[in-house]
């Protein structure tokens, strides 16, 4: 009940209604008024975009001292500092022309900077860029950022991998709380629809100062789709059809902000047969059926804001298996899992003179079945999550911010199926935290310290040296974690971070407890209820040159774990499965990504993007850790265009990427080939008459190339991945 008092004290928040405007006119260097520049308070969702005079207003903005975001492609971005005392403020802004992407303030740090002002370094990409190089999942998006991978079952079932680590080592935060959904297990996909989600943050490296366990390897940062502009309603139909599986995905949004009150709800369908190899046969069942539905509310003035979302994903997914008879073509023939995920969230900010309140609380309801036929159901576990995360931000001292913060989750597991992976549980967290933010000229400086408590309890079930039998365990994980990060600006154009950082994870269920056959696994699994944490050291450097024209970046890590978890087989055989069982040893893990953007004068409109990415992950003896994702090379030209009044936006790009031989592989892992893959996309704004939309059109493994990914689970059984898949995309806004 504690939590729900929380809930309501800060909903309830007793506050005064000043109506403090912001109004002011945007220019550029010639006197000459910029249209269409985003205008953003950071740390709200308050913003809005310049009319065709350059002019803006925007209403009910906090009180005291705010920071201002404007920015516009092709002009640099400028953030002011605006002390609000009066009841209408007007600012005239000029910003200066310069090429170079938009950048966008980073919500996953918590200090609300831009990019390029962030200590810890934080890649952003938004879906829209996703889709236009021929995303066909939210997780196979991701794999367009350097050091991001896909662990996938077929199609339809994928787990991002950042830096050589996944599952329960990357915790995954949407709509602004943390995602939970059985993720221990490999076969178990984010849940997520790309539909609905504005951008995503990816922090690699660990952030268990910002987000407690699970954070050793990484975050991603899942920002929904944003509200309307204040006065605007937008109404849009978005479709897809994909080649190689027949798939279709639709997708209905309407989205409005009459005035002070915020609205949006979004509805997708999607569907796709068994994927084709190139050979031009199917991988049986591999098929899947998707509805996906976001809705939002929100309210805010000058002294609060509210803002209310709700996801139901519901997923009906086959699982390849051998000796499956091909019948149907879309709905999933057994074994199959049926996955409905309920996600809401409450952000809440409270604004005083010169600090904030926030309050992000969520509630989270896997149910989870895994059926073996009609009227089996093998696996049938139901996963509840409550949590909350209140960071308080003190008022800026000189060049000081300072951030505190408790966080908490509170989590039962219970089981109703007629096998059981894990048994029924509890889990109890509690962190506190308390961060800083120096910034002064050239420099920056962040640093923080952490506490967090983690408490699981079982219960027992079954019957002793037999399958599924559980005894009862009462375990509590404690560990203290420090952040240092500095960055600099050697000049306009060059600039370094360093960031030293310290994460831990406490053992899942499945580690600590199982005792039975993991059928997605094919093996028999045994826990170890004397594991420990998982506690690690990184260090990262980055180094970024900027110019006009010219780009440069590179990324080094070097990531040491204490009692790194692994699995591995005992050479015992149960239930006809091998027997594996939880071990730990210490492991490191090093590499990093560099690469180069070439937009050359005069031909801006050219665009040319290269990018090397590499990990190696071994235990303490020098073993090879699995699952290390390949060395990767990518390339990418983009030509940018207009044709006349009928195709505006217009882009066409190539793309050839190449994945090197993995040699560095487990005991238990096989060598992978090397192999390259062409990609080539289309697209713009296409005008008809009255009518506008939006098209893409992108043809992924063009030359229809016969390949295994490493990271593919379906490796062990030398099933190549996907063919050749011509995808087309509309967006038609009504």
């Amino acid at each position: 009940m504690k939590y729900l008092y929380i809930y309501i004290l800060l909903f309830i928040t007793t506050i005064s209604f000043a109506q403090n405007h912001l109004k002011g006119t945007i220019k550029a260097e010639d006197n000459s008024n910029l249209e269409n520049v985003t205008i953003q308070i950071i740390g709200t969702n308050l913003y809005t975009q310049s009319d065709e005079n350059g002019n803006f207003e925007l209403k009910d903005i906090p009180k005291g001292k705010i920071e201002i975001a404007f920015y516009l492609i092709g002009y640099e971005q400028q953030t002011i500092t605006q002390n609000i005392t009066l009841a209408e403020t007007n600012l005239t802004v000029v910003l200066k022309e310069k090429e170079q992407h938009l950048e966008e303030v980073v919500v996953s740090s918590i200090f609300n900077k831009a990019q390029s002002q962030t200590v810890m370094k934080v890649d952003h990409k938004t879906t829209e860029e996703m889709q236009k190089n021929g995303a066909t999942s939210l997780v196979d998006g991701l794999t367009s950022i350097p050091g991001i991978s896909n662990f996938s079952t077929g199609s339809s079932i994928g787990k991002p991998v950042i830096r050589g680590l996944s599952s329960n080592r990357v915790l995954v935060y949407t709509q602004g709380v943390r995602l939970e959904n059985q993720q221990f297990g490999e076969e178990h996909g984010l849940g997520l629809n790309a539909n609905g989600i504005e951008s995503v943050e990816v922090i690699k490296g660990p952030a268990s100062l910002l987000y407690g366990s699970d954070a050793i390897g990484g975050v991603l940062y899942f920002n929904p789709e944003k509200y309307a502009s204040i006065g605007e309603t937008h109404t849009n139909v978005v479709q897809q059809f994909y080649s190689n599986t027949n798939g279709t995905s639709t997708s209905f949004g309407i989205k409005s902000t009459p005035s002070n009150w915020k609205f949006l709800a979004r509805a997708n369908y999607t569907s796709h047969e068994d994927y084709k190899i190139p050979s031009g046969e199917s991988v049986i069942n591999t098929r899947s059926i998707e509805k996906d539905l976001k809705t939002g509310i929100g309210y805010s003035n000058s002294d609060f804001s509210t803002d209310f979302r709700y996801n139901y994903n519901d997923l009906n997914l086959g699982l390849p298996e051998e000796d499956i008879i091909a019948a149907g073509n879309r709905n999933p023939l057994y074994p199959k899992q049926k996955i409905g995920n309920h996600i809401l969230s409450l952000n809440q900010k409270v604004y005083f003179k010169n600090s904030k309140l926030e309050a992000d609380l969520g509630y989270s309801y896997n149910n989870r079945q895994e059926l073996e036929a009609a009227d089996e159901i093998a696996l049938y576990m139901k996963l509840k999550t409550a949590n909350y995360n209140i960071k308080y931000y003190l008022p800026k001292i000189k060049n000081i911010e300072t951030i505190v913060g408790i966080q908490g989750m509170h989590q039962t597991n219970e089981n109703l199926g007629a096998e059981l992976l894990i048994p029924n549980a509890t889990t109890n967290d509690f962190g506190a935290f308390a961060t800083f933010n120096y910034e002064k000229e050239q420099h920056a400086v962040i640093a923080g310290i952490r506490f967090d408590n983690r408490k699981i309890d079982t219960e027992t079930h079954g019957i002793p040296d037999e399958e599924s039998y559980f005894e009862a365990i009462n375990k509590k994980f404690k560990s203290f974690n420090a952040a240092l990060g500095y960055k600099t600006n050697w000049s306009s154009k060059f600039t370094s971070r360093i960031n030293i950082a310290s994460g831990f994870r406490a053992p899942n269920l499945s580690e600590l407890t199982s005792n039975g056959v993991h059928e997605g696994s094919n093996r028999y699994e045994i826990g170890n209820s004397n594991l420990k944490n998982e506690q690690n050291l990184q260090v990262d450097l980055n180094f970024e040159y900027k110019s006009k024209h010219f780009e440069l970046f590179a990324n080094g890590f070097y990531n040491h774990i204490n009692n790194y978890i692994f699995i591995s087989p005992t050479g015992e055989v149960l239930e006809d499965n091998f027997v594996y069982d939880y071990l730990q040893s210490n492991a490191y893990l090093f590499g990093g990504e560099t690469g180069i953007h070439f937009h050359p004068h005069p031909i801006d409109w050219m665009h040319f993007t290269s990018s090397f990415e590499s990990v190696t992950g071994k235990q303490s003896n020098d073993t090879y850790l699995p699952l290390i994702p390949a060395n990767q090379w990518k390339n990418n030209i983009r030509g940018e265009f207009n044709i006349k009044n009928w195709l505006t936006k217009g882009f066409a790009s190539l793309q050839v990427n190449y994945t090197l031989t993995q040699n560095n592989i487990s005991a238990f892992e096989t060598k992978n080939k090397d192999y390259t893959l062409v990609n080539l996309a289309f697209g713009g704004k296409i005008k008809l008459g009255k009518s506008a939309f939006d098209l893409n059109l992108n043809a992924n493994n063009l030359l229809d190339k016969t390949y295994i990914n490493h990271l593919s689970r379906l490796k062990a059984d030398g099933i190549p991945n996907m063919g050749r898949n011509i995808i087309i995309g509309m967006n038609f806004k009504i």
